[in-house]
C-alpha cells in the first residue's frame, strides 16, 4: 500500500482521537464554551432591538454572523494553537522523525481543527434559532445546505492560513499577539452592527479580510432575501463572496506548505530543550 495514503489514514484516526481527547478534557471543553457562552448572551440582550428605521432585528442579523465568526476564530487560532503547542512541547520533533509523519500529523491537525471549529458553533446556531428564530428565513433543505456549503469555504479559508501563521511561533502563549488585531477587524466587520453604518475607509478594511465575508454569506444563507437591504450594495453579492474566501483559501494554501517546511527543518532536539527549560523558568 501506498505509505503516503497508510500515512494518512493514520492521521484520520489521530485526528479523531485528538477530537475526542479535547472533549473529554475539562479545561478544552472550557476553552470551548466561552466563546458560544458569550455569544448566546450577547443574542439575549440583541434580540428585541431592530436596525434604524429597518425593522429587522439586530439579533436576527448577529445570529449568522456569529456563527461565521466563531467558524473562522477557531478555524485560525485552533490550528495555530495546535502546531505551536506541539512544536514547543516535541511532538512535532517525533512527527518529523517518523517516516510519512509529517503528513499523518499535518492531516490529523485538520481534522480536529476542522471539528473543533464547527462544534462550538452549533450550539450558537440552535441557541439562536431558539431565542430569534422567528426573524430568520431558514430552516429548508436549500438553506442548510447554503449554510454546510459556506462553512466548508470558510474552512478552507482559514485553515491553511492558521497552519501558515501558526508555523511561526514557538509558543501557544505567543498567539495572543494575533488577537489584538483580530478583534479590531471583527468591530469592523458587520458581526454586531451592518457594515453600512461605518465610514467608507472602515468599509474597504473590512471587505479585504475574510471575517467580513464569512459572516455575509452566512447572512445570505440565513435570512429572508428583503434583509440585504442593510447590506452593501442592497445585495448579497454572493459571487463576490466565493471570490474573496476562495482567494484567502488559495493564498494558505500557497503559503502553508513552504511555511510548515521551514517549521520542520527548524526543529531539533536542542531547540525542544531549550523551550523546555524555559517553559519550567516561568513555571518557577
Amino acid at each position: 500500500m501506498n505509505p503516503v495514503l497508510v500515512a494518512v489514514r493514520t492521521g484520520l484516526r489521530r485526528g479523531v482521537i485528538e477530537t475526542r481527547q479535547a472533549l473529554t478534557s475539562g479545561q478544552d471543553l472550557f476553552g470551548l464554551a466561552i466563546y458560544p457562552l458569550s455569544a448566546l448572551i450577547t443574542l439575549f440582550f440583541m434580540r428585541d432591538a431592530t436596525f434604524q428605521s429597518s425593522g429587522i432585528g439586530l439579533g436576527a442579523l448577529a445570529l449568522p454572523s456569529l456563527f461565521g465568526l466563531l467558524i473562522v476564530f477557531n478555524a485560525l487560532f485552533g490550528i495555530a494553537g495546535l502546531l505551536a503547542t506541539d512544536r514547543e512541547d516535541g511532538t512535532l520533533l517525533r512527527a518529523k522523525a517518523t517516516p510519512n509523519g509529517m503528513a499523518g500529523y499535518l492531516t490529523g491537525k485538520i481534522v480536529a481543527a476542522a471539528v473543533l471549529a464547527v462544534l462550538p458553533a452549533l450550539p450558537v446556531l440552535l441557541g439562536g434559532l431558539a431565542l430569534i428564530g422567528d426573524g430568520l428565513g431558514f430552516g429548508t433543505p436549500d438553506r442548510w445546505l447554503a449554510l454546510a456549503a459556506i462553512t466548508a469555504l470558510g474552512l478552507l479559508a482559514t485553515l491553511p492560513l492558521g497552519a501558515a501563521l501558526g508555523s511561526l511561533f514557538t509558543s501557544p502563549r505567543n498567539l495572543g499577539y494575533l488577537s489584538l488585531p483580530i478583534m479590531g477587524l471583527v468591530a469592523i466587520s458587520g458581526i454586531f452592527y451592518p457594515i453600512t453604518a461605518l465610514p467608507g475607509w472602515l468599509q474597504a478594511i473590512a471587505q479585504a479580510f475574510p471575517v467580513y465575508w464569512m459572516g455575509l454569506g452566512t447572512r445570505a444563507a440565513m435570512l429572508p432575501d428583503s434583509a440585504a437591504a442593510v447590506e452593501l450594495g442592497e445585495s448579497w453579492r454572493h459571487l463576490e463572496t466565493i471570490v474573496v474566501l476562495g482567494f484567502w483559501a488559495a493564498l494558505g494554501l500557497v503559503l502553508a506548505p513552504p511555511f510548515l517546511r521551514r517549521m520542520a527543518r527548524r526543529e531539533s532536539g536542542s531547540s525542544v530543550a531549550a523551550r523546555r527549560e524555559k517553559a519550567l523558568q516561568r513555571a518557577y
